[in-house]
């Protein structure tokens, strides 16, 4: 049997879960505590360096504790901080991308800006994915596990994805990854995307009329409708393919998109590039703004959809091609550069890459902090200064940190 302690917690971790010592000062970490609260725990993983704990009991909650909205939170994994008010949510995302950029990025005392609140705390997501239980329910997979957790009710999806989702009504298939929902213009359209490890098509039937698509080893095939879904953001209809990555919060995309227009140099002779591109989310509001844009992005899905999006604005060039391969041939240096690298951060010939040309404004968009230190740390030592940070609550209930960081040449 595992051990009990009573302890306190001191901070918030990335990760969803928050820092205690245990007796022999080891660090503990723990989900669904908060700082400040006197707590009962029992440990699940026992290290020599550290320990995890599950939370049995708050002894002393803070003021900061609330009810959770979801009956499944603590149970689908889904969200982490339902226990959490909305304004302490927002204190934390900024703590916790101040420690990962003072611990790795070596910062003293980061430029850190407060959290930038989405304009809505719920219902705001345009895609979910889905897993499948045997039963062949829908629903997410449990904290640390696999094992899928059947759901009833869930308040992360926009309107039209909560009223798809219990309608499907599906069989449990061998290989069937995960399935996702996405909206669609004006909230009359919504695209199915089934992702399969199977390199081998397997029937699929659904009482609803939706455009469906199948993602495989064997490549995309299109079951029902269009293979897109046209998502609009600051009056603009994009063009989004399954399989292609677009911002989940549509109404922050367009507060991000805004502070990156009045905080960026940009002018009618700006040379400006935007790596990591996708579908050109930010391109379509940059473009305008300068004389020269150039889009760099290495997904063939999302390539096709940027130059559909981009086809009417003049000024725009366009490379096919992973960062790390384009950069390091590309000349002149542009003015300003963006990059909205994946999760893993900036790979190292990129990087090498961007301290090559060296443009004057680097923004880096970030959705994970601890890659984005990391870099800014390599980025600073090949001559840039950290000028600001913007923490945006892009996934509010969640860990997830999206920010935007500006680099400028020193």
């Amino acid at each position: 049997m595992q051990k009990t302690y009573q302890v306190t917690p001191t901070k918030f971790t990335y990760g969803g879960e928050v820092l205690a010592r245990l007796p022999d000062k080891r660090a503990v970490f723990i989900p669904y505590a908060l700082p400040s609260e006197s707590v009962s725990i029992r440990l699940v993983e026992d290290k020599q360096r550290y320990a995890r704990a599950e939370l049995l009991e708050v002894l002393e909650p803070t003021p900061e504790r609330v009810s959770p909205r979801c009956p499944h939170f603590m149970e689908c994994g889904g969200c982490h901080y339902q226990h959490l008010s909305y304004l302490g949510q927002l204190k934390a995302k900024k703590a916790i991308l101040i420690d990962q950029l003072e611990r790795i990025g070596k910062f003293e005392s980061p430029p850190v800006g407060d959290t930038v609140p989405s304009p809505s705390q719920w219902n705001y997501r345009n895609h979910m994915q889905f897993h499948l239980s045997p039963q062949g329910k829908l629903g997410f997979q449990a904290p640390r596990s696999k094992d899928v957790v059947p759901i009833q009710e869930c308040h992360l999806p926009d309107d039209l994805i909560n009223a798809i989702w219990p309608l499907l009504e599906l069989e449990f298939v061998p290989g069937l990854e995960r399935i996702g929902l996405r909206s669609g213009e004006g909230d009359q359209d919504a695209l199915l995307i089934l992702e399969s490890v199977d390199p081998h098509p397997f029937e699929f039937d659904v009482d609803i009329p939706l455009s469906a698509v199948l993602q495989g080893p064997g490549g995309q095939i299109v079951l029902s409708g269009d293979e897109f879904t046209i998502l609009e953001v600051g009056g603009f209809p994009f063009v989004v393919s399954a399989g292609a990555f677009f911002q989940v919060n549509t109404a922050q995309a367009e507060q991000l998109i805004a502070h990156l227009l009045e905080t960026l140099p940009l002018s009618p002779t700006t040379t400006l590039m935007d790596v990591y591109c996708g579908v050109g989310l930010f391109s379509v509001f940059l473009a305008p703004e300068v004389e020269k844009l150039i889009g760099i992005e290495s997904s063939p899905i999302a390539a096709e959809d940027f130059m559909y999006n981009l086809a009417d604005f003049p000024g725009v060039d366009f490379y096919e091609s992973p960062a790390g391969t384009v950069l390091p041939h590309l000349e002149p240096s542009p003015d300003v550069m963006l990059v909205d690298p994946p999760r893993a951060g900036l790979e190292r010939e990129a990087l090498d890459g961007i301290l090559d040309l060296k443009p004057k404004t680097l923004a880096y968009i970030s959705c994970d902090p601890a890659t984005l230190a990391r870099d800014a740390h390599r980025l600073t030592k090949g001559g840039y200064g950290l000028k600001q940070v913007t923490p945006f609550d892009m996934f509010p209930q969640t860990y997830h940190i999206e920010s935007v960081s500006i680099f400028e040449v020193v």
